[in-house]
């Protein structure tokens, strides 16, 4: 695993040179597609979503699509359709900007529901099906989605079933000062506001290094700590509805990323506390009157982390 940690880091100092101050949420990011998992950012506008998405693609040597989701986007405008092609006298399936490796959905919750849920088969299948022909997207192919947990009127929140869907959710948040003046100190620098960022890696390697995740062991003692705290989302009395098995799934798949992400070949219990709330926190639906109160889903996670015993191993 080590040299799926170094190409990491490698990507990691990349992007830093970009997006300053956020060394976990960099971090997280690549867990994330090393787990070729879907990522929600939710956060206030003009925090570097875009351009957090933008830089990792140009790292990866990714090909990177934009979508700007709005209220009379069809779900055609982003899997492509089916042109009648005279010459040829039949149809031809013109692929839409879904067909790349990394597509930023921006805000995702402007869209109608059945323009996000084109997204449903993409997301989970890496295919896409126009009439009775189904199209496979190319690999790896990645969707970073946002929106703004603010601005609510004329948006459509996402389904359960669609959130399910992302590997995380999680928030870049504000830099402190500091970081905020040497972002501005940066720019002053360069002269312009376009960064130029070194191309690290390229799809197949990308591929290559997801699939060495799969070789990360994970201990039958760790496996049944993962299903305890997953359990037990279902049990709280605070929670209407539980994390599925496919957050299950979602925590064994990036427990093991950040493990290899570290260039180590198993994953300890502290990997597993890593990623926990990012990876359960929006697959959990509290009770109304907790979501009265203010409980966040993520105290919930935070709280069974600290009750479940966590095995020697």
């Amino acid at each position: 695993m080590t040299h799926v940690g170094a190409i990491s880091q490698a990507i990691a100092a990349e992007v830093q040179k970009v997006i300053i101050g956020k060394p976990h949420v960099i971090d997280n990011v690549l867990v994330n597609i090393l787990s070729n998992g879907n990522l929600l950012f939710e956060d206030y506008p003009g925090l570097a979503k875009t351009l957090m998405t933008n830089t990792f693609a140009d790292a990866l040597g990714c090909d990177f699509k934009r979508v700007q989701f709005t209220p009379d986007l069809l779900p055609a405008d982003i899997t492509g359709t089916n042109i009648y092609d005279a010459k040829k006298g039949e149809f031809t399936f013109k692929p839409g900007p879904l067909f790349c490796n990394l597509l930023l959905a921006d805000e995702i919750n402007r869209a109608p529901p059945k323009t996000q849920a084109a997204l449903l088969e993409a997301m989970q299948e890496k295919q896409v099906t126009i009439g009775t022909v189904t199209h496979k997207l190319p690999a790896p192919f990645i969707v970073m989605a946002t929106q703004n947990p603010v601005e609510q009127e004329g948006t459509y929140p996402l389904p359960e079933a669609q959130l399910d869907r992302f590997m995380f959710k999680m928030s870049v948040g504000y830099p402190d000062r500091a970081d905020e003046d040497e972002i501005l100190r940066r720019r002053i620098s360069r002269g312009k506001d376009a960064v130029d960022v070194d191309v690290i890696t390229d799809p197949q390697r990308v591929i290559a290094m997801q699939q060495a995740c799969e070789d990360v062991y994970v201990d039958p003692a760790l496996r049944m700590y993962m299903v305890e705290i997953v359990s037990r989302t279902r049990e709280d009395p605070r929670v209407l509805v539980g994390a599925s098995p496919r957050g299950s799934q979602a925590l064994l798949k990036t427990s093991r990323a950040a493990a290899a992400l570290r260039g180590r070949d198993f994953v300890t219990p502290d990997d597993i506390k890593a990623v926990s709330e990012l990876a359960l926190a929006h697959r959990i639906i509290l009770k109304p009157e907790h979501q009265i109160k203010g409980l966040e889903s993520g105290e919930v996670i935070q709280g069974i982390l600290r009750e479940v015993p966590v095995p020697t191993v």
